[in-house]
């Protein structure tokens, strides 16, 4: 799946978390996907604890990384 592609999976929404970028408008908010990355769980983990989420958001999160700390 190209960049763009899985940018398109992040969403912000002004009722949802204050504008924060979400998870294809999920209240799943992209830093606390990280958040749960950098604190040593895997994509399973997060997988098998938000049924709804696939592989490719997960993946969206990282790639919308360096946009949070403005890079790229």
């Amino acid at each position: 799946m190209n960049e763009q592609t899985l940018l398109n999976r992040i969403t912000v929404n002004p009722k949802i978390f204050g504008g924060k970028p979400i998870i294809r408008d999920r209240r799943l908010a992209v830093e606390h996907v990280l958040g749960m990355l950098a604190a040593g769980d895997t994509f399973e983990t997060l997988l098998e604890g938000y049924p709804w989420l696939e592989a490719e958001d997960i993946q969206a999160c990282l790639v919308y990384a360096p946009r949070l700390v403005g890079y790229k």
